[in-house]
């Protein structure tokens, strides 16, 4: 019986056959991922060539007068007159206030699971972590209508409203007095936030898990502490993958529709208070569009839908560019 005998140097037919195969494999592989890469930037690109079609007469009409804050013109379907500056303004004021909440408590959050918490309470905690950003946006929309806006929105907005109202330029955003059911911009940033929390959160561990404990023992070794070392070694080191799990937060504040609609007020207000009523892009969106009384006010609402994906493509493109040089900055760090 002959043998087949391994020489180093020298591939047997077997070695070359899976060498071949995985080849193979590896080019299939590759030219799946090339082909939904593909697939994605022709679905966008088909995406904005339908809106722009589609809202041809509403730009022919009002030109840059539709987002400019200084017209006089308002959104008035019955008098064929629109302005999408207050949806604009909403749906920015909104993502920023959700932003400033949910960034530092998401963080607090993963730093917690990953560096602080006691391992018998980690994979629970983290469980009900993933188990709310998984929570139908309808539903946080009902509990803020009914528990969340009476209990601590009204509240907080009068404390706000008697606090900040008078201040020179900090009081512009919290002129008052909000609504007795807390229906508010207001409303719409917290609930924003609580909904991308977990998102943040989640993403924000996971790139903590990532860092080696190399990192970490590291830092100790020199004398630091444990908040010296999340401080001084563990943010900077994952702030790429940080700032990632921040876009995926403002990429969900800024598209969110019914958790919005339930809790804004949807009502046009000139006024840019936190505390008063208003609207979003996407709440507009979906109060107005089924029920729009003309094929002007359908194709002005299209032009607004246009707006919101041209401002989240650019949103995100900005981040990302941010998120490439940051990361390329700390490789370079590590290298030196």
């Amino acid at each position: 019986m002959q043998k087949t005998i391994y020489q180093p140097g020298k591939k047997n037919g077997i070695v070359r056959k899976i060498e071949t195969i995985t080849k193979h494999g590896d080019r299939i592989w590759l030219g799946l991922n090339f082909s939904m890469g593909v697939v994605i930037i022709v679905l966008m690109v088909l995406i904005g060539i339908l809106l722009w079609n589609q809202s041809a007469a509403s730009r022919q009409e009002f030109g840059l007068s539709f987002i400019s804050p200084f017209a006089r013109a308002t959104w008035n379907p019955v008098n064929g007159t629109f302005n999408a500056w207050p949806f604009i303004y909403g749906t920015l004021i909104t993502s920023l206030v959700a932003i400033l909440i949910a960034v530092p408590l998401s963080l607090g959050i993963a730093i917690f699971l990953f560096e602080l918490c006691p391992a018998w309470l980690r994979t629970p905690l983290s469980l009900l972590v993933e188990l709310l950003s998984a929570i139908p946006s309808v539903v946080y929309g009902l509990w803020g209508i009914f528990v969340f806006l009476p209990v601590v929105i009204a509240p907080l907005g009068k404390f706000l409203g008697n606090a900040l109202g008078n201040l020179p330029l900090l009081g512009i955003l919290f002129i008052g007095p909000i609504s007795a059911s807390g229906s508010s911009r207001l409303a719409a940033g917290v609930i924003l936030a609580i909904m991308i929390t977990p998102t943040i959160a989640a993403v924000s561990r996971d790139v903590f898990m990532a860092i080696p404990n190399s990192q970490r023992e590291a830092s100790l070794a020199l004398g630091a502490t444990r908040w010296e070392t999340i401080s001084k070694v563990l943010l900077p080191y994952g702030v790429s993958g940080i700032l990632g799990a921040v876009i995926l937060g403002l990429g969900r504040a800024l598209g969110e529709t019914m958790a919005v609609t339930m809790v804004i007020g949807n009502s046009i207000s000139n006024s840019g208070s936190l505390l008063k009523a208003g609207y979003t892009m996407s709440s507009v969106i979906a109060n107005e569009f089924a029920e729009a009384v003309s094929a002007l006010h359908s194709q002005a609402l299209i032009e607004v839908a246009l707006i919101l994906f041209l401002m989240t493509l650019v949103l995100n493109i900005i981040a990302r560019l941010l998120v490439w040089r940051v990361s390329r900055k700390s490789s370079s760090e590590v290298r030196a």
